[in-house]
């Protein structure tokens, strides 16, 4: 009876609405990456399973730099419990509002778009896990310019196509 409550939850969780770069936009806003991301900023978040539990909360420091076709985003994070991690992606303006990158672990290639003051990036990534090893993850994540200076993300986590949770961040412009 439990596993049948656990694959209904999963089922359920997997049929909830996500957002859509059709959606109307509640701003006339426009987010650019690349205007956005150049310098120095710092992000807030955490990751909270299907349940909604929060299991892990960390702050990124982050340094863009744009070179009128190449966005580098060097990403060091700090873990509430004190561990690290650094993360570099390599973003390459594919198009008026398209997007290409990499990053270590980052199997393939993330693809993304902007429309108004959304961005949808898609990757698979291998990330590690506090115990040392590394778990292969899916996501569709969403970012919508809130401001001049603020921008909300919201990430979409799947692991072989089942819904793990999600991860909100968000971001401060420095």
């Amino acid at each position: 009876m439990q596993r049948l409550a656990i694959i209904l939850v999963l089922f359920l969780g997997a049929c909830t609405g996500k957002p859509a770069l059709d959606d109307a936009a509640l701003s006339d806003r426009t987010l650019n990456l690349e205007e956005f991301f150049e310098g120095r900023s710092v992000a807030y978040g955490q990751f909270q399973d299907v349940f909604g539990t929060v299991r892990r909360r960390f702050e990124v420091q982050i340094n863009g730099r744009w070179d009128g076709e190449t966005l580098t985003l060097v990403e060091d994070f700090v873990y509430e419990d004190g561990s690290t991690e650094q993360r570099i992606w390599t973003l390459i303006k594919t198009g008026a509002d398209t997007w290409e990158g990499t990053a270590p672990g980052v199997l393939g290639v993330a693809t993304g778009e902007e429309r108004g003051d959304a961005f949808n990036w898609i990757y698979t990534i291998d990330l590690p896990m506090p115990d040392g090893s590394t778990r292969r993850f899916s996501f569709d994540d969403w970012m919508w310019l809130l401001s001049d200076n603020r921008l909300l993300n919201r990430a979409y986590m799947s692991a072989y196509g089942v819904p793990v949770g999600e991860v909100i961040i968000t971001f401060e412009k420095l």
